[in-house]
């Protein structure tokens, strides 16, 4: 699938030139530094938000990628790390690396307490600040800004792009109902409507999944957490993720527990028993 980006985190100029040149021989079209991340552990590690206040140090990381590859490097931030959340320091942050080359910034839209947050409470807990990622727009027209944080779907994401910023990104919600990017080529693009159905998705994706990699249960999990909210606010949701919740419906199902999931979810009420590794659905 393209265009897809690679995201690093770090914040030596030497080590993050060797990944991208990675990264970019490894197919990526773009890649993007993390300077937003405010877990304890990242911040240990000298990347993720707290990098935001050292934009000169950011600067340098930059210019060493931008030397190594020669796709786009892109940079993801907030709008602000602690008490330093006033427009001027956010300015002056995406200034310098405008200055360093960057052309695209994705914001979420909050601001990092590096203390006493946990990652999740990050993503809550600090007001929304649309507002300092529309006034970047403003102070810097020439480069691309991209509004993230919080935005539910892409009725919401055509309403921010309205109103000045060049795109959106979808994060969270995306993960808990991935059935809402199908509304994407339809209302941001202007294309005609997916056809596509769940169940036809879910097949498509059993097929891949058992295609390249039926014996490697580790990687059939994290295909099922992604498609884990696919059936969100329809009947039948909870089955569907419960069922793929269950450590024993791997072992018996393998590859195929997608398909098996969502049988089991079209049953209102069911109890099922397991004879020769098949599922009977009984009333």
């Amino acid at each position: 699938e393209h265009p897809i980006a690679l995201q690093l985190g770090g914040s030596d100029p030497r080590e993050l030139a060797l990944c991208a040149k990675m990264g970019e021989k490894a197919g990526y079209d773009e890649i993007n530094l993390n300077c937003g991340c405010p877990s304890e552990r990242v911040q240990k590690g000298a990347f993720g938000a707290c990098l935001m206040k050292e934009a000169n140090l950011v600067a340098d990381c930059v210019k060493a990628m931008q030397d190594a590859v020669s796709v786009d490097v892109t940079v993801k931030h907030r709008t602000g790390v602690d008490d330093f959340d006033s427009f001027a320091f956010v300015e002056d942050f995406v200034g310098r690396l405008f200055e360093a080359g960057v052309r695209t910034f994705i914001v979420h839209s909050r601001k990092a307490w590096l203390q006493g947050l946990s990652p999740e409470e990050n993503r809550t807990i600090p007001p929304l600040n649309r507002e300092c990622v529309f006034a970047l727009k403003k102070a810097f027209p020439e480069a691309t800004i991209v509004l993230n944080g919080a935005i539910e779907d892409a009725y919401e994401s055509l309403d921010f792009i309205h109103q000045g910023v060049d795109g959106v990104m979808l994060g969270r919600a995306v993960t808990k109902n991935p059935w809402l990017l199908t509304a994407v080529d339809e209302v941001i693009f202007k294309d005609a409507a997916s056809s596509l159905t769940r169940v036809e998705v879910l097949a498509e994706v059993q097929t891949h999944v058992k295609n390249l990699y039926a014996d490697d249960l580790r990687l059939i999990k994290a295909y099922a957490r992604a498609v884990m909210g696919i059936k969100t606010g329809l009947a039948g949701a909870r089955v569907f993720r419960r069922f793929l919740s269950d450590p024993a419906n791997f072992k018996r199902f393998g590859a195929d527990i997608f398909m098996k999931a969502y049988e089991a979810s079209e049953v209102t009420d069911f109890r099922n028993t397991v004879e020769d590794e098949n599922i009977t659905l009984c009333h």
